[in-house]
């Protein structure tokens, strides 16, 4: 991993972010490259809605789908493969499946979003990643890696516009 050094701003207010965050993407920094981290979540403001997706939501789904059918098949499969005569009554019986099918398919759901989740946030990492502990206190950080055709100084006059309380220098791994 290349180690970078970003420029950022703490903010006290969501809408002192989103205008340092609006000045950077004025200043010519692509979205994507701006970094912002917060203790909450401000729904309202539009650095908020960029980096939302359902994609969690989708593979939480398609690993209950998975779950489910595979729990079909596993109770399914074992009543076929002993079949014990049960006086009379079906070999495969749904009711007392229905448990097993249930607990199953959450199970597999479950697990699904959390290894999703991981992955996603890129967690467990050794890098050292773009923070500062201030966030946890109800700041707001707002943040961009210097690039080579981007100066230190004109990132910090766009967090500046944006009222930062402080505006830092941080080096970190990408």
């Amino acid at each position: 991993m290349a180690s970078s050094t970003a420029v950022y701003g703490l903010y006290a207010e969501p809408s002192a972010a989103q205008r340092a965050f609006t000045a950077l993407r004025r200043a010519g920094v692509p979205e994507k490259e701006i970094t912002v981290i917060s203790a909450e979540p401000f729904e309202a403001f539009e650095f908020s809605q960029r980096d939302h997706s359902l994609l969690l939501f989708r593979l939480a789904a398609v690993g209950g789908l998975l779950g489910f059918i595979g729990s079909v098949l596993l109770v399914t499969g074992t009543s076929r493969a002993w079949p014990i005569n049960v006086g009379g009554m079906p070999i495969i019986a749904w009711w007392p499946y229905l448990v097993i099918i249930f607990e199953m398919t959450m199970l597999s759901a479950i697990l699904t979003t959390v290894v999703s989740l991981l992955v996603t946030a890129r967690l467990p990492s050794r890098a050292k990643s773009l923070y500062d502990p201030e966030v946890s206190d109800g700041k707001i950080l707002v943040g961009v890696p210097v690039a080579g055709d981007r100066t230190s100084e004109a990132i910090r006059r766009a967090l500046d516009t944006g009222g930062a309380l402080a505006v830092k220098t941080a080096e970190f791994q990408s």
